[in-house]
């Protein structure tokens, strides 16, 4: 039997290329185990076709993604252009203001004269016209100063919005988008935010050891954990929760809310914040002091 192995093995080639026959027949054999050419053309081509109609797919999908986002950025510029347009308005009528408070203080002044010629005869009258014209211009400045704030407290929001967009398209980093987060945090609610770095030997909340960074604030007893970012996705809020859950653990303390502040939270994000019991809003003026 070996011998005749090492015969067919060494005269094989031959025949077949001399005996069409034998050829045939090895190939009627073969062909339930091996695909001839035709039929492996056939299918690479068909393989082929199939890659071209997913790449197509996939090409009309990013046309479609970046048409929303030309959207997103006309809509943008249109907005910036009616803000800029409403504060040329606001100056206008500052500036018209001024020229009539200018005109006033000149037509007092002449007042003044006069009534300096008659000072000693009105001057009861004229200490309680002062009097109510005190306590107008105090009511004045405090309306003032309450629109004033108003108005600076949201171009605050408007400048954190476009750094969010411009942090998404690399135009701005993140630590500075949260540096910015959190100083409005402490100037509004006078508290401090503690960035905490510690390193989870244990790989727990990511899988592996690795360094573990959160925000908290610890104020009057009351432990807050933060997450502040520009976006955050459904993976985010879910690594955000085991990151609170280590610092909880690590620390032997209970937090009293777990908070997330990002202008751009996608809505799976919201749903899993739900579900775990994190406080989600989307800018830090918003967050309720409690």
């Amino acid at each position: 039997m070996e011998t005749t192995i090492e015969t067919i093995k060494r005269e094989l080639p031959r025949l077949l290329r001399e005996e069409p026959e034998l050829r045939r027949f090895v190939l009627d054999i073969s062909r339930e185990y091996f695909a001839d050419r035709s039929t492996t053309d056939e299918r690479f081509n068909r393989i082929l076709d199939e890659l071209a109609r997913d790449r197509e797919m996939q090409n009309r999908k990013w046309d479609e993604q970046n048409r929303k986002w030309d959207e997103q950025n006309r809509r943008l510029d249109e907005h910036i252009r009616e803000q800029s347009q409403k504060w040329d308005e606001q100056n206008r009528k500052w500036d018209e203001q001024n020229r009539r408070l200018d005109e006033h203080i000149r037509e007092q002044s002449q007042k003044w004269d006069e009534q300096n010629r008659k000072w000693d005869e009105h001057i009861r009258e004229q200490s309680r016209k002062w009097d109510e014209q005190n306590r107008k211009w105090d009511e004045s400045r405090r309306e003032f100063d309450r629109v004033h704030e108003e108005i600076m407290a949201q171009a605050k929001k408007y400048d954190r919005t476009v750094g969010a967009l411009g942090a998404r398209w690399g135009l701005q980093s993140e630590a500075a988008f949260r540096d910015a987060l959190a100083g409005i945090l402490e100037e509004s609610f006078e508290v401090s935010v503690h960035n905490v770095c510690e390193f989870d030997d244990s790989g727990e909340v990511f899988g592996r050891p690795d360094q573990v960074e959160l925000d908290v604030i610890v104020k009057n007893g009351v432990l807050l954990i933060l997450e502040l970012k520009s976006s955050i996705d459904k993976a985010g809020m879910y690594i955000f929760e085991r990151k609170a859950r280590f610092y909880e653990r690590r620390h032997d303390r209970k937090a009293d809310r777990l908070i997330v502040i990002s202008p751009m939270i996608d809505a799976k994000a919201l749903q899993v914040a739900g579900d775990l019991g994190i406080e989600t809003y989307g800018d830090s003026l918003e967050v309720p002091t409690r």
